[in-house]
């Protein structure tokens, strides 16, 4: 089953896809994909033809956002905590995937026409190595399309997403490349692997259930607190020059003008540091996906 379905709409589905359309429409639909196993066993099949129908009717999905002009899908296709299922369903989802990002790469025509770019959120390296090479070259094939974005989140949690974005801004400072004053919350929400989508604006669970299962925590409360990050950054940035005049100073006071200007010229710097540093970490996060890409070739 192809990724994206051709082909153009029967006359019932246009007629709902315009009446669709008539009204406001979602940018970004984030999917749980869930409830194959159910499905699987009311309809008395194997476990794995559950996972390959709930595959199959991803890309029914995926037709529609695109007929509906809906720029951004993220799915959430495994967990981390599925890892713990029986060997032989993981294995027979780490072969379906492997399939199926196979299955990409013979459509990249398909893909390019579309304009779709496919990103893979989530610890590639929880994942059999020949897996993580076939997501690799499929994400580095499609990445500079820019018209629609398909982000699936594999080997994924939110607690794992925002431990690593900890990390990855541990890691900066280790390098030099950002001081400890400038961690923020602003700036762990531009270090997760979801930092170039917007947040979703409608989430579906598939199977009817209503948890969230770890998946976009950190995105869902985003615009929440995003005026009070703005005030803690502002904050934190006057605490951070009035250390640095009290140690390197003169002595003498600042007037009232020349401490804006001083504060101006300090939060410049710190943006150009982190701008610095995520340019970094994006060189890094492409270097990985690369050097993949690489060892598949000389396999």
């Amino acid at each position: 089953m192809s990724w994206i379905r051709e082909g153009e709409l029967n006359l019932i589905e246009k007629l709902s896809a315009n009446i669709l359309k008539a009204g406001p429409m979602p940018k970004h639909v984030a999917f749980i994909m869930d409830g194959n196993r159910r499905y699987a066993r009311k309809r008395q099949v194997e476990r794995q033809e559950g996972h390959t129908q709930g595959f199959d009717k991803l890309a029914e999905t995926l037709r529609w956002c695109l007929n509906l002009s809906i720029h951004e899908v993220t799915v959430y296709a495994f967990s981390i905590e599925n890892f713990k299922r029986s060997k032989d369903e993981v294995d027979g989802l780490m072969e379906l995937a492997k399939q199926k990002f196979i299955r990409l790469l013979e459509e990249q025509d398909n893909l390019e026409k579309h304009g779709v770019c496919i990103r893979v959120l989530g610890d590639l390296t929880l994942l059999p190595l020949d897996l993580q090479q076939h997501i690799a070259r499929a994400v580095v094939a499609t990445r500079t399309h820019n018209k629609c974005f398909l982000n699936v989140c594999f080997a994924y949690t939110s607690r794992h997403e925002i431990a690593n974005a900890v990390g990855e801004m541990a890691w900066g400072v280790e390098q030099g490349l950002i001081k400890s004053s400038d961690v923020s919350e602003a700036l762990l929400s531009r270090c997760l692997y979801s930092s170039n989508s917007p947040n979703p604006d409608l989430l579906i669970r598939t199977s009817g259930e209503v948890r969230l299962s770890d998946f976009l925590l950190w995105q869902k409360a985003r615009d929440q607190h995003r005026e009070g990050q703005a005030l803690q950054q502002h904050e934190a940035d006057r605490a951070c020059l009035a250390d640095l005049l009290q140690h390197h100073g003169n002595g003498k006071p600042l007037d009232a003008q020349r401490r804006r200007e001083a504060l101006l010229n300090y939060t410049a710097s710190r943006e150009e540091r982190v701008q610095d540093f995520l340019g970094a970490l994006q060189h890094k996060r492409d270097s990985f996906l690369t050097d993949l890409t690489s060892q598949a070739a000389l396999a």
